[in-house]
């Protein structure tokens, strides 16, 4: 009976969700013990708890994290959330997913990844301003162009990697624009990089549905989620020809089943600071949102929100996820018994760390490509990468996580069995 009780809450474990994940696919690779052991854990987890002054001078002690995975195949490469919900071991796994991802997509990074506990909506732009700098300033001797190079997540932008760049300039003398990557254009920040993470889930569902025989204008989509990736998602897909009848705030969203302009949607969200009182829409929470009546299913929020308890009410027949982690274990067996095409994660939102490596790649040599020419290399990176898990997929009758993750765990544990172990 306990155990009933327990599993929501175990299923809900990021950590767990992740090492069983990998655990699945180096049976199917028949990796050896030791290497297990090194890919199943992470190389380094560093803790801080740190004071900044407030507004209101008092001082108040934040905690905050940076995980490094796994390095064998290059620095470590990965973003920065602030969240109320941030935990050792959601960064430990997001991390691993980053391992994976940089795999996948064949760029030389190692996974990385870092958090701050904090809702950024109770602190003044001059406090975030004062956390960042001091977190920073904490995890320096971690990061760095040729070590470890953040990005932005969850509740951090361009803005926040400015300040990181500042800071780590200030303290070496110089400035380095590569230590961070997702930066404004000003201060070498790469054409494209606002939109890549959305427009590689776009390339993924495009590149779905054809495998399956749609044509985007015969589809409907529901994205959950309407920050930086669903927000850009929804709007490419509605370009590429879909019909996009649902979209979703953390407070929940708003349906039309005849479709919604994105365009107005996006308007109304900057003026009204909401999506709620759209008109022509009705409001739908964001649990009732997962199972609305569509073709397509972007899950572009956080994780864990495919679970047991919802999975077998989705009408989507492909999923394709922008957030990352959204699907649980016990989630994906319903949907591989069901027959839904699922695009993972590590594949799907891998736009964004590949506009990253452009973006790290152009600020080493100081040169810099125009939009339509990281666009491109993007979509040749991200199709050549589909194509391959489909392959993997089709000839060991995988579904497309596990093909992906055997792309992915191959590859890493090739560059730590040639490497060996030191010493």
């Amino acid at each position: 009976m306990s155990s009933i009780e327990l599993k929501p809450t175990i299923e809900a474990d990021e950590w767990r969700t992740a090492q069983s994940q990998f655990d699945e696919a180096a049976e199917l690779i028949k990796l050896e013990p030791w290497l297990r052991d090194v890919l199943r854990e992470v190389q380094r987890e560093f803790t801080c708890h740190f004071p900044v002054k407030l507004d209101n001078g008092h001082t108040r002690i934040f905690t905050g994290y940076r995980v490094q995975h796994n390095i064998n195949r290059g620095p470590a490469k990965g973003g920065i959330r602030y969240h109320p919900d941030v935990s050792l071991n959601e960064v430990k796994a997001l991390a691993m997913w980053m391992t994976w991802k940089c795999a996948v997509v064949n760029i030389p990074f190692g996974g990385a990844k870092g958090g701050i506990i904090v809702n950024p909506r109770e602190l003044s732009l001059n406090e975030l301003e004062h956390m960042t700098r001091r977190f920073a300033t904490e995890i320096s001797i971690l990061i760095g162009s040729d070590r470890d190079i953040p990005a932005p997540d969850v509740n951090t932008d361009g803005q926040t990697m400015a300040w990181i760049m500042d800071t780590l300039s200030m303290h070496l003398g110089y400035s380095a624009p590569a230590t961070v990557t997702g930066k404004p254009l000003e201060v070498g920040g790469s054409a494209g990089r606002v939109e890549a993470t959305g427009r590689g889930v776009t390339i993924c569902a495009v590149a779905a549905l054809e495998h399956l025989g749609r044509a985007p204008h015969q589809t409907k989509v529901v994205v959950q989620g309407f920050g930086n990736v669903g927000s850009i998602s929804a709007k490419l897909l509605e370009e590429a020809g879909c019909t996009i009848v649902a979209v979703s705030e953390d407070y929940g969203g708003i349906y039309n089943p005849l479709g919604l302009s994105i365009k107005r949607v996006l308007e109304y969200r900057a003026r009204e600071k909401t999506l709620k009182g759209f008109p022509g829409a009705k409001e739908v929470g964001n649990q009732d949102l997962l199972t609305l009546d569509c073709d397509l299913l972007v899950p572009a929020a956080i994780g864990n929100q495919l679970t047991s308890r919802n999975a077998r009410d989705v009408k989507a027949k492909l999923i394709v996820e922008g957030a990352n982690g959204p699907t649980t274990p016990e989630a994906d067996a319903i949907f591989r018994e069901r027959g839904i095409f699922l695009v993972p994660d590590i594949l799907a939102n891998a736009g964004g760390v590949t506009v990253s490596y452009f973006e790290w790649v152009q600020d080493l040599q100081s040169f810099f490509w125009s939009e339509h020419e990281v666009n491109q290399k993007l979509k040749a990176i991200l199709s050549r990468a589909f194509n391959e898990v489909l392959k993997t997929r089709e000839e060991r009758k995988l579904d497309m996580r596990m093909a992906a993750y055997v792309q992915a765990v191959s590859r890493v544990a090739g560059a730590t069995r040639e490497r060996g172990l030191y010493p």
